[in-house]
């Protein structure tokens, strides 16, 4: 590198690369205090040379619309991938990469299902492959796993993961609105894409739990492996529900160390309102650690948004500049080892099931009989009482129970004649 400043060249100049931009103008002076060098930004890939921008690039930087004029600059000393999606995100990381020029990236999708790829390129080649801003925005979670954390023994890892996500279900919870009005004005203030698909459904939560499974746990957990359920089900009444019981609900990303074998997913969950998790509200993400020798520890803040992701990018820089690029796993071997997942039937918590019925005697005692018979125990029943020839909710908390007997139980419940709408399940942490 060279001896005064860092040479940036930067991919993608949307909402994060400004956001790197303006920290790197606004603590230029602080940045050298706890550097010693400045960072500059030098170079711009963009995709439309002649676009009007929203984000002025960087003070003269030069703008290019080629991937080798790039990553082939011999002044550039770190590359910033900040572009998105897969297929160019690779190809630029990967050409970096074989140029020996060590990367910064926020791309936790491309991590996720390329990850060990990327990562034996990187060591082949003595390069740093650098992506705190992939996961929880400005929450220095990538760190302190690889980091603080290094010494402890991962026993459990459980966050919030998606701040799209958490803000619907605070505004349901909160306001008492639907699932498409809450999405609507997620939609509105830019916390949700058109299409929402990557957050609803929890594919954006299991990217990122993937990541965090390999910094944890030493183990490469193929992304496609993990179980991912998420909140487009569910319904205004459930909330208000689990709020009765004194829970709320919330899109859960967590791991689990089950004597070597490790339990993952991506689901909705009740969790009890006196929880941390429970008390974090809108956009905000939040990670519940649990080492074997620190014990406790969580972390909080912005998931997302400019300067918080912006933010994250910058300390791997710094990272970078001053040499840390060794072990970019975390772990001397980055050709890590596949993980041994426990299957997900195998999982066992409590549970919560709303069952539409037909109102009519006998109702409960069947539903009773069918989870005992599937060795599932009752520890609430909440039913309307008064006569209807509608359908009407009934409400079933159970104790611990394996998921396996769980999923069982509801195939032949939903057979029965008198239910009348698909069951709602969750799982009570």
């Amino acid at each position: 590198m060279q001896e005064q400043t860092v040479r940036i060249g930067l991919a993608g100049l949307g909402t994060v690369g400004g956001g790197l931009a303006e920290i790197l103008r606004e603590n230029r002076e602080w940045i050298q205090k706890r550097l010693g060098r400045e960072i500059r930004i030098t170079k711009v890939l963009v995709k439309d040379m002649n676009k009007e921008r929203d984000v002025p690039p960087p003070p003269d930087a030069k703008l290019t619309g080629s991937m080798d004029e790039l990553v082939g600059d011999p002044d550039i000393d770190i590359v910033v991938e900040l572009i998105g999606g897969e297929e160019a995100a690779y190809n630029l990381i990967t050409r970096a990469l074989e140029e020996g020029k060590s990367v910064v990236t926020a791309n936790k999708a491309l991590l996720a299902e390329h990850g060990s790829e990327l990562f034996r390129l990187a060591a082949d080649y003595g390069a740093g492959l650098a992506f705190e801003a992939s996961v929880a925005g400005g929450i220095p979670i990538v760190k302190t796993l690889k980091e603080s954390l290094a010494g402890n023994r991962i026993k459990s890892l459980t966050g919030i993961l998606n701040g799209t996500d958490n803000y619907i279900l605070s505004e349901m919870t909160d306001r008492g609105i639907s699932f498409q009005d809450a999405l609507g004005q997620a939609q509105d203030l830019g916390y949700a894409e058109a299409d929402p698909t990557l957050d609803v459904d929890g594919y954006d939560a299991a990217h990122k739990l993937a990541v965090l499974i390999r910094l944890a746990s030493g183990c490469d957990y193929s992304y496609s492996d993990l179980p991912v359920h998420g909140i487009r089900g569910v319904e205004a009444y459930d909330i208000n529900r689990a709020r009765a019981f004194g829970y709320r609900i919330k899109l859960i990303a967590q791991l689990k160390d089950r004597s070597g074998s490790l339990q993952a997913g991506v689901f909705p969950a009740l969790i009890p309102e006196g929880d941390i998790l429970a008390k974090v509200d809108g956009p905000f993400n939040a990670v519940h650690i649990e080492g074997d020798a620190v014990g406790p520890v969580m972390l909080y803040g912005q998931g997302a948004g400019d300067l918080p992701t912006g933010s994250a990018v910058l300390s791997d820089i710094m990272d970078l500049a001053r040499g840390n690029c060794h072990s970019n796993t975390g772990f001397v071997n980055d050709a890590l080892d596949k993980a041994d997942p426990l299957p997900s039937e195998l999982t066992v918590s409590r549970h919560y099931f709303r069952f539409t019925v037909q109102d009519r005697p006998g109702v409960l005692s069947i539903l009773s009989g069918i989870m005992g018979e599937h060795n599932i125990s009752i520890a609430q029943v909440v039913q309307k009482q008064e006569p209807s020839d509608e359908a009407v909710p009934v409400v079933f908390l159970t104790h611990s129970a394996q998921l396996k007997d769980v999923n069982n139980a509801l195939a032949e419940i939903e057979k029965l004649s008198f239910i009348k709408a698909p069951t709602r399940h969750y799982r009570i942490l």
